[in-house]
């Protein structure tokens, strides 16, 4: 079982990072370096956390050998130096020490830490910005991407060369340290980890109060339903400005399309652009354009291939917005006629729960024999509020343990930490399983708090991770930068807060495999005795910001709409929102009934002696669904026990 534990853990990291990938990119239209790196990025963190328990629990093994060890040699010098020496010595049987279950033998960590590191830091440093601008390039060849993006990054390498080069200075002034190779590695080290401590605090302290508080507002219903309303109203503003975005590009590649005809020498770039657009623009495009005109340098101005490379760009992003956009309403749809659906069915008096409209995947057997529409109404109607809050409260606690242990961690004696103290109650009686479960479910939570606000934050539309396959590729590669810079020092945090970190806890312990990786943090004494150890108390402050939610009153003084419960602009959005999706409603809904129309309309054809039958159903379903929507945009049921279940919300 030693290295079976590793290799699981390696596999279920792999596969959780291949399904967010899978969620978040499109495999099929996206390049795939861009996904390759961004999954090599993602597989990394979530194989150092993974694994992070497992060297906890190896840790706690051999300093157990070193204290038995230490025992055996006190009772051996004991009895040499006693001066009874007719009497036999007492001997004292050593303690055994247990092999936990998923010990890893020595030699196997440090190798694996150091792959696992430094691969990480080469991507977040150096690769993955290269892509980023790489990916996003308008250029039309191998050559023009790679120039665009060295001269993109040459101000983003040059900054952090600058701070290398300062941290390198100070340590070869310092009279005290003698510069080597491994010292340079730790300076390394201690910038990029202080640089991911310093954004880690702002969205640990985000995260702790923000996730316990959605999900207690996710079991308010009322509440999730203005905030989708909220959400509709600004995503359809959104919409049409990426629409007329979308309009400008095409106009301006419409224009460049007919200027550039079939034998001018930059018509494959043009070419190029026009293959990134719809469908229907090229279409549009291919019939205004006459082929057999040539080329006159004369008559017709031509844009040069720099503008062409811009437009490149502009029409590779433009076309992506709009569709994220179209996507994203379709989806913002089906979830507020689903919750407008749980509103009316909480009135029923059947506990069986009706669709307003049927579902476009099929009927699988989930649905047919345990997700059944009963069992839907009570999940909806009944159990999600309670398990929602319950779930809340959890958090919550489990929050406020985090904060308190983050502004005490550095106190040994005594041990204020509570997280030190549930693995030092384990580590006395060795219970190594309890040491990996608590390890884990601690470094599980920080981690979703910290993951959780990446997918979350949004900066404009330069870095947005939407789901159902539309994030861009400089989103996604940006999102695995910030991973592999969040997470080393999210996990030495961690290490600190259970005191397994020497540098913070000042005891004279084995260390994990882990923080020997890291080197010794004393080369730059004001970082490891100042900043790691009291910036942290800095997520106290910010917790309290995010519960009074500043930040968002913040941006909504600067013009940024965002969701506040008391707010004269919030309820003017809200009522706007809830008009759209009840246009969207009366629309799908006629879309439905052309359809049952034309089933109608084939089935008498087909078969011409039920047409008769076929008529009187078609009025029939006429007078049912169609006459009571002329009230308010009402349609009733055709089963009188379930009356109240399609009233308006």
């Amino acid at each position: 079982m030693s290295g079976a534990a590793l290799v699981v853990e390696v596999l279920v990291a792999f596969f959780l990072a291949l399904f967010l990938l899978h969620r978040y990119g499109d495999f099929r239209k996206q390049q795939r370096m861009v996904l390759f790196a961004t999954l090599l990025a993602w597989f990394l963190c979530f194989l150092i956390v993974f694994t992070l328990p497992l060297d906890v629990s190896t840790s706690v093994y051999n300093q157990c050998n070193i204290n038995s060890e230490k025992e055996v040699t006190t009772a051996t010098e004991y009895s040499v130096h006693s001066p009874n020496t007719s009497a036999s010595p007492t001997k004292r049987a050593p303690n055994v020490c247990i092999k936990p279950w998923s010990y890893i033998p020595d030699g196997i960590l440090p190798v694996f830490w150091r792959v696992v590191y430094w691969t990480s830091q080469c991507l977040t440093w150096l690769l993955l910005p290269f892509m980023q601008s790489y990916a996003r390039s308008g250029g039309f060849s191998i050559s023009g991407k790679i120039k665009t993006a060295l001269i993109e990054n040459a101000i983003y390498y040059g900054t952090y060369l600058l701070i290398f080069c300062s941290l390198l200075i100070y340590v070869a002034v310092s009279p005290k340290l003698n510069l080597s190779w491994s010292q340079l590695q730790v300076i390394g080290i201690t910038a990029a980890n202080t640089w991911g401590l310093f954004l880690l605090v702002l969205l640990l302290g985000y995260g702790l109060v923000e996730i316990p508080r959605s999900y207690w507002n996710a079991s308010c219903h009322g509440y999730l339903l203005a905030k989708t309303y909220f959400k509709a109203a600004k995503l359809m503003s959104e919409k049409t400005d990426a629409e007329e975005n979308l309009e400008d590009v095409m106009e301006d590649v419409r224009h460049a399309s007919e200027a550039i005809k079939y034998n001018h020498p930059l018509r494959k770039c043009i070419d190029t652009v026009l293959r990134k657009c719809p469908t229907e623009y090229q279409e549009k495009m291919g019939r205004n354009m006459d082929d057999y005109e040539d080329f006159d340098e004369n008559r017709n101005p031509c844009p040069c291939k720099k503008n062409l490379v811009k437009l490149h760009k502009q029409a590779i992003y433009a076309v992506q917005r709009h569709n994220r956009t179209q996507v994203q309403w379709q989806m913002l749809l089906d979830e507020a006629f689903h919750l407008e659906d749980v509103a009316k069915n909480e009135t029923s008096g059947t506990r069986h729960f009706v669709h307003s409209f049927p579902s476009s995947e099929p009927v699988g057997w989930v649905s047919s024999y345990v997700y059944t529409p009963t069992i839907e109404w009570y999940w909806e109607c009944l159990l999600r509020r309670w398990f929602y809050r319950v779930l809340a409260i959890l958090l919550s606690l489990f929050s406020v343990v985090v904060v308190w242990s983050e502004c005490t961690f550095f106190s040994t004696q005594p041990v204020l930490s509570l997280f030190a103290v549930f693995i030092q109650l384990a580590e006395k009686d060795y219970n190594y399983l309890y040491i990996e479960m608590a390890c884990f479910v601690t470094i599980f939570f920080l981690c979703y708090c910290v993951y959780s606000t990446v997918f979350r934050i949004r900066v404009f539309n330069y870095y947005y991770l939407a789901p159902h396959h539309q994030t861009d590729a400089y989103s996604l590669q940006f999102s695995g930068m910030l991973f592999c810079r969040l997470t080393p020092p999210l996990c030495l945090n961690f290490l600190g807060l259970i005191h397994m970190d020497s540098t913070i806890s000042h005891q004279q312990r084995q260390q994990t495999a882990y923080t020997s990786i890291m080197g010794s943090m004393k080369v730059l004494s004001f970082i490891a005795n100042g900043f790691y150890i009291y910036y942290p108390m800095l997520v106290l402050l910010l917790c309290i910001a995010t519960y009074y939610s500043l930040g968002t009153r913040c941006l909504n003084i600067l013009g940024f709409q965002q969701f506040i419960g008391e707010n004269h602009m919030t309820s003017d959005l809200v009522d706007e929102g809830r008009e759209l999706i009840r246009r969207e409603r009366r629309k799908r809904q006629r879309t439905d009934d052309g359809e049952n129309q034309n089933i109608l309309c084939n089935l008498t054809f087909l078969n011409p002696h039920i047409q008769n039958d076929v008529m009187f159903f078609y009025e029939f379903t006429c007078l049912l669904l169609v006459f009571p929507r002329f009230t308010g945009g009402r349609y009733l049921s055709t089963s009188l026990s379930r009356g109240r279940i399609f009233d308006d919300v």
